[in-house]
């Protein structure tokens, strides 16, 4: 086999002529943009491109199903927190309501009234009681007296309707 492109030089006729080149076909094929090197610079396919976008897509819809998950999660702890606070305000203020309805009725019962009034102030229960008389006769003779002492009537009947609506 012998090697292409060592053919000699004929030295027998002009020394100044160029030998003719024989034309001929390479033994192979040379395909442009083909090889290694074409891949390096041709870039990023657009197969690639659309996997990536895809990819970048399915993270950022992770990232969002996570965020209003833990945003919904912070959210439900809070208002727990809050309905437990309510819940121990409304407890305290039940027990404060008992404890003052007691209360009340220790300080509002009309044996301890009546100790506090004999004992700290010098009050007694009166002995003195007085009648009325609201038949048609009893009302002139009511009328006779109420003329003399017509200051002193109204004030003792507005001091017994006064009692009788605080015993209602």
């Amino acid at each position: 086999m012998g090697m292409m492109g060592s053919e000699a030089y004929s030295y027998y006729g002009n020394a100044y002529e160029r030998p003719r080149e024989v034309e001929r076909h390479a033994p192979f094929e040379v395909v442009r943009g083909g090889g290694l090197d074409a891949r390096v610079r041709s870039g990023v396919t657009a197969q690639f491109w659309t996997r990536f976008k895809l990819f970048v897509a399915c993270v950022l819809a992770f990232a969002t199903i996570g965020i209003f998950r833990v945003a919904l999660t912070a959210a439900t702890v809070s208002n727990l927190t809050q309905a437990n606070a309510l819940e121990e305000k409304i407890s305290t203020s039940a027990s404060a309501n008992s404890d003052l309805k007691i209360e009340r009725s220790v300080l509002s019962s009309s044996s301890r009234v009546n100790a506090i009034a004999t004992q700290n102030y010098g009050m007694v229960l009166s002995t003195d009681t007085e009648a009325m008389d609201a038949s048609a006769k009893g009302a002139d003779a009511s009328a006779k007296g109420a003329k003399a002492t017509s200051g002193d009537a109204a004030q003792q009947a507005s001091a017994k309707d006064a009692q009788s609506s605080d015993v209602r």
